[in-house]
C-alpha cells in the first residue's frame, strides 16, 4: 500500500514534487562537482617528460611532514613548500654503490640567460630569451639528448642545444657570454646536443654548474638506470630501504611530481577546495534540502489527516514518505550530475589557464562523487520527509485533521533546547575564535558560522516571530496590506522561516568568505602604500629570471640613489599550536638591511632591522606571525626555510605591516641558498630629494644588458593589487556557487511556499482584498523575508569575521559598500520576484469557497 501511495502521489500532484525535485538537483550539482575537484586532487598526476626513459628518480621530499598526538590520537600532517627540495650532491655517489644500479646521474637546473647578440633577442628561442643551465653528466636523461657535433665542455665551455645555436647562427668555436647565478661570463662553445623541443639548454662542466648555479653542492634529483635483468621496482624498494628517509625514491607517474614540484601544491589546493569548501557546500545542501522537503511535507499535512482518518496507520504513512523519497531523490541527484560536471569542468579550466594546476594534469572524474552526491541526497530527503511527517502519522485522526486547518503550532520544547544549545555554542567558538591564531582561528570560525546555521534552522519559527513584533508596529502603520502580511508571518511563522533560512544561509556563508577577503586584501593594500617608500622600484624585463648578480651593488652607486636594497620572495612554513602547519610569505633582503628604512617604513615595533646583518642565522618578524609561534626579540622562532631546511633563526624584530609585504625578513644569503630561483626579484630605490628622477631612472634601467623595467610606488602597489585580486579569485568563485545555490533554493521555496496559499487568497478575496491589495501584501512578506534573511545572516557573518578579521589583519572586517549593497538589493529582488509571478498566477482564477 505504501508504495501505491507513493507512485500514485507523485503521478497524480507532480506540481507538489517540483520544489524538492528542483532543490536536489541543484544539491547534486554542488556537491558532485566539489566531489570531482576532490578526486582529482587525490588522484592528480602528471606523466614523466624528462624522466620518461629512467625508470627511478631519487628526489628531496617537497613536503613539511610533522607527527602530531599521542598514542592513537598521533597523526601526520603535510605541508607543500613552497620552495624546490634539493638533494645533497654526495647523495649520487651512495645511490651508484647500491647492487643493480648501472647508472646514477645528477640532474640539476639553474637559470642562465644571454647577455650579448643572437641569444639576447627573444625570438630567437621557443621558449623566449631564458636558457636552462645544466651540468654535463645530465646528458641523455630526457629522450633524445645526445652529443651531436663537437666535443664534452671543460672549465670555461659550454655545450648548447642544437636549436638555439641555429637561430643565433651560432657554431662550435664561437663565444657566448651568459649572466648566471653568481655572474656574467664569456663562455666559448665546444659543442651541440640535440635535446627535446622547447627546452633551449647549455650544459657546463659537472664542476663549473655547481660553482655558477647559487647552490653548490645541491641537485635537484638524481636520475637511476637499472642494470640489466634487475627489476625496477625491486631496486626501488632496496634504494628506499638503504636511503632510510634521507630521499624519495618514485617511480610510475610519481616521476612527473618530481619534474614538477608545483604539482604538490596544486594537489592540496584541489584537496581543499573539494574537502573544505565542499564540506561548506555540502552542509549548505543538507540544510536546503532538508528545508525545502520539509516544507514541502507539511503542506500535505491535510492529505495526510485524510489518510489516518481513513485507516492509514502511522507506520504506512511514514513508509509512504521513505517510497517517495526512493523515487524523487535518485532521479533529481542523477539530473543534478551533469550540470555538476560541467561546474568542475568549468572551475578546473580556470584554475589551470591562471597557473594554479600544471596544464598536464586531468581532471579525475569517477564513480565515486557521482555516487556520493546521489547518496547524499538520497538519505537526506529520506531523513527530512520521515521527521516532518512523523508527526502528524502519529497524531489521532481528527488531531491531524484539525491541525491541517489550523497550520502546527510553536516548535516543540525538544527544538527549542537544541536550538538554545547551539547558540551558545556559536557564541562560545566565536569567543575562543578571537583567542587563537592562523588557520585554527579560521577553522574555529567555520564552526560558529555553522552552529549559528543550525540554530537558526531549530529557531526559524521564534526568529520570524520576534522580527515580526520588532517590527510589526511599523509594518501596520504602513497601511492594511502590510498591517495583514505582518499578522500573516506571525501566525505562520513556521512557513516563513523555511524561505527565511537560505537567505540566512546564503548572507552568512557569502559574506564571511567575499568579506573575509575583501578585509585582507584592504589590510594588505593598506600595508604596502603605507609601508612602500620607496621611489623606485626595479625589476627584471620581461622573459628574465630575475634581477642579474651584483644590480644591488651597482645600483648603489648609481647618482642620485641614496639607498638601494634587493628583495627575494620566498616562503616560509611554520608549525600553529594544535599542530597545524602553515605558510608565511617572506623576503630575503639583499644589501645593507639598515638601509631598509629608507625604503620601507614596515612599522617596526620592538628591535631593529639593522641587526639582520649581524648574522645569517636572524629574523624579523610580523608581529601576528611572532604571535602565532609564541616568540619575542631575542628568541629563537623555529621555521622551516623554503626548501624545507630546518632552522631557528634569533628574531631580531618585529613590525605591525607585514600583510602584502612580507611577513618573515631573513638575509638574503640565506634565502639565496634555499630558494628556486638564485635571482633578486626586485629591486627598491630611494633617491636623493635633489636627484634627476629621469636620469636617474634612465641610468637604473641600464644596469643591466636588455633593460630592467623601472616603476614609481604607485605603480609596484596597483600590480600588487592586481596580484591579491588573482589570489582571491578562488574565493570568489566559492562565494559565487554558494550564493548561486542558496538564491535558486531560495526562490523555489519562495514559490513553494505562494502556491501552497491558494485556500488563504482564495478567502482573502472572498472577504472583499482587491488583488492589488493581495499583491502589496505578498511583498510585504517578501521584503519581510529578506529583511529577516540579510539582518540575521549579517550577523552572523559579522559575529564571524569580527574576532577572525581582528586575528588576522589587527583591523575590524572591511565591507565595501559596492560590493554589500547590490548583494542585499538582489536578495530583496529575489524575494519580490519569486512571490510576485506565482502570486499573479493565484490571482488570475476566480475565488471561490475554500474547500471547494
Amino acid at each position: 500500500m505504501s508504495n501505491g501511495l507513493a507512485r500514485a502521489a507523485v503521478r497524480f500532484r507532480p506540481a507538489s514534487f517540483a520544489g524538492t525535485f528542483l532543490a536536489l538537483l541543484f544539491a547534486s550539482a554542488v556537491v558532485t562537482a566539489c566531489g570531482v575537484l576532490l578526486q582529482t586532487g587525490l588522484t592528480a598526476s602528471v606523466p614523466p617528460s624528462r624522466y620518461a626513459e629512467v625508470p627511478i628518480v631519487v628526489a628531496a621530499d617537497q613536503q613539511v611532514e610533522v607527527t602530531v598526538g599521542r598514542g592513537e590520537d598521533r597523526e601526520t600532517v603535510a605541508q607543500p613548500l613552497p620552495e624546490r627540495a634539493r638533494l645533497d650532491a654526495g647523495l649520487t655517489a651512495a645511490v651508484a654503490a647500491r647492487p643493480g644500479v648501472a647508472q646514477a646521474l645528477p640532474d640539476s637546473a639553474f637559470p642562465v640567460s644571454a647577455t650579448d647578440t643572437g641569444l639576447s633577442d627573444p625570438s630567437v628561442l621557443p621558449d623566449g630569451p631564458g636558457l636552462t643551465g645544466r651540468g654535463w653528466g645530465a646528458l641523455g636523461i630526457a629522450p633524445g639528448e645526445r652529443l651531436a657535433a663537437g666535443r664534452a665542455p671543460a672549465d670555461g665551455e659550454l655545450v648548447l642545444d642544437t636549436a638555439s645555436a641555429r637561430a643565433a647562427h651560432l657554431s662550435p668555436g664561437d663565444t657566448l657570454t651568459l649572466a648566471t647565478p653568481t655572474g656574467s661570463t664569456a663562455y666559448r662553445i665546444s659543442g651541440l646536443a640535440e635535446t627535446q623541443p622547447g627546452s633551449p639548454t647549455a650544459w657546463f662542466s659537472d664542476r663549473t654548474a655547481d660553482r655558477i648555479s647559487g647552490r653548490p653542492g645541491r641537485i635537484d634529483a638524481v636520475a637511476v638506470r637499472p642494470a640489466r635483468g634487475t627489476d625496477p621496482r625491486a631496486l626501488a624498494d632496496e634504494l628506499r630501504h638503504a636511503l632510510d628517509g634521507r630521499a624519495q625514491v618514485s617511480t610510475g607517474l610519481q616521476r612527473g611530481a618530481v619534474e614538477q614540484p608545483a604539482l604538490h601544491e596544486a594537489k592540496a589546493m584541489l584537496t581543499g577546495i573539494g574537502a573544505s569548501f565542499g564540506g561548506i557546500a555540502t552542509m549548505t545542501a543538507v540544510f536546503v534540502v532538508v528545508s525545502t522537503v520539509a516544507l514541502a511535507t507539511g503542506q500535505r499535512a491535510r492529505e495526510f489527516a485524510l489518510l489516518r482518518t481513513i485507516g492509514a496507520t502511522p507506520r504506512q504513512i511514514l513508509r509512504s514518505i521513505a517510497a517517495e523519497a526512493v523515487l524523487v531523490a535518485p532521479l533529481a541527484a542523477a539530473v543534478g550530475v551533469l550540470p555538476g560536471l560541467a561546474l568542475a569542468r568549468w572551475w578546473f579550466g580556470e584554475l589551470v589557464a591562471r597557473g594554479a594546476v600544471p596544464s598536464d594534469v586531468v581532471l579525475g572524474v569517477g564513480p565515486l562523487p557521482v555516487l556520493a552526491a546521489v547518496l547524499a541526497c538520497t538519505v537526506t530527503a529520506l531523513a527530512a520527509g520521515w521527521f516532518a511527517a512523523r508527526r502528524s502519522a502519529r497524531m489521532r485522526p481528527s488531531q491531524a485533521l484539525g491541525e491541517a486547518h489550523t497550520g502546527p503550532g510553536r516548535p516543540g520544547r525538544a527544538w527549542t533546547v537544541a536550538g538554545a544549545v547551539f547558540t551558545a555554542g556559536a557564541v562560545a567558538l566565536a569567543v575562543a575564535a578571537a583567542n587563537l591564531t592562523g588557520a585554527t582561528a579560521a577553522n574555529t570560525a567555520l564552526g560558529v558560522v555553522l552552529c549559528f546555521l543550525v540554530a537558526v534552522a531549530l529557531l526559524g519559527p521564534w526568529l520570524v516571530r520576534g522580527a515580526v513584533g520588532l517590527f510589526g508596529a511599523l509594518l501596520r502603520a504602513a497601511g492594511a496590506p502590510a498591517s495583514l502580511a505582518a499578522d500573516n508571518a506571525r501566525a505562520s511563522s513556521r512557513r516563513l522561516a523555511s524561505a527565511t533560512v537560505p537567505i540566512v544561509m546564503v548572507t552568512a556563508f557569502c559574506g564571511t568568505l567575499v568579506f573575509l577577503q575583501s578585509s585582507l586584501q584592504h589590510t594588505a593594500a593598506e600595508h604596502v602604500r603605507q609601508g612602500l617608500t620607496a621611489d623606485r622600484v626595479v625589476t627584471a624585463a620581461a622573459g628574465r629570471p630575475g634581477l642579474p648578480a651584483g644590480t644591488v651593488e651597482r645600483a648603489g652607486h648609481v647618482p642620485g640613489v641614496t639607498a638601494a636594497v634587493g628583495l627575494r620572495p620566498t616562503g616560509l612554513v611554520y608549525q600553529q599550536s594544535g599542530g597545524v602547519l602553515g605558510t608565511a610569505t617572506a623576503l630575503g633582503v639583499d644589501g645593507d638591511p639598515a638601509a631598509l628604512p629608507s625604503v620601507l617604513d614596515l612599522g617596526v615595533e620592538s628591535g631593529s632591522l639593522a641587526d639582520l646583518s649581524r648574522s645569517a642565522d636572524t629574523v624579523a618578524l610580523d608581529a601576528t606571525l611572532a604571535d602565532s609561534l609564541g616568540v619575542r626579540v631575542g628568541e629563537r622562532a623555529p621555521l622551516w626555510l623554503g626548501d624545507g631546511t630546518g632552522a631557528e633563526p634569533t628574531v631580531v624584530a618585529t613590525y605591525s605591516r607585514g600583510l602584502g609585504l612580507g611577513e618573515a625578513l631573513l638575509p638574503g644569503a640565506t634565502v639565496a641558498a634555499h630558494s628556486t630561483s638564485p635571482y633578486p626579484a626586485q629591486l627598491l630605490v630611494a633617491e636623493d630629494s635633489g636627484a634627476d628622477r629621469a636620469a636617474t631612472a634612465e641610468a637604473l634601467s641600464a644596469l643591466a644588458p636588455g633593460g630592467l623595467s623601472v616603476t614609481d610606488r604607485q605603480g609596484y602597489a596597483a600590480q600588487a593589487d592586481r596580484q591579491r585580486e588573482l589570489s582571491g579569485w578562488a574565493n570568489n568563485v566559492m562565494a559565487a556557487v554558494l550564493t548561486g545555490f542558496a538564491a535558486l533554493t531560495a526562490a523555489n521555496t519562495l514559490v513553494m511556499t505562494v502556491l501552497d496559499r491558494r485556500r488563504e487568497i482564495a478567502l482573502l478575496r472572498l472577504a472583499g482584498t482587491t488583488r492589488r491589495q493581495v499583491r502589496a501584501m505578498l511583498r510585504w512578506e517578501a521584503l519581510l523575508t529578506a529583511a529577516i534573511g540579510l539582518a540575521t545572516g549579517a550577523a552572523i557573518a559579522w559575529t564571524t569575521l569580527a574576532p577572525l578579521t581582528r586575528t588576522l589583519t589587527s583591523a575590524p572586517p572591511h565591507v565595501p559598500l559596492g560590493t554589500a549593497l547590490p548583494l542585499a538589493a538582489g536578495a530583496a529582488l529575489l524575494c519580490l520576484v519569486a512571490t510576485a509571478l506565482p502570486g499573479r498566477a493565484l490571482l488570475r482564477s476566480r475565488p471561490t469557497a475554500p474547500g471547494h
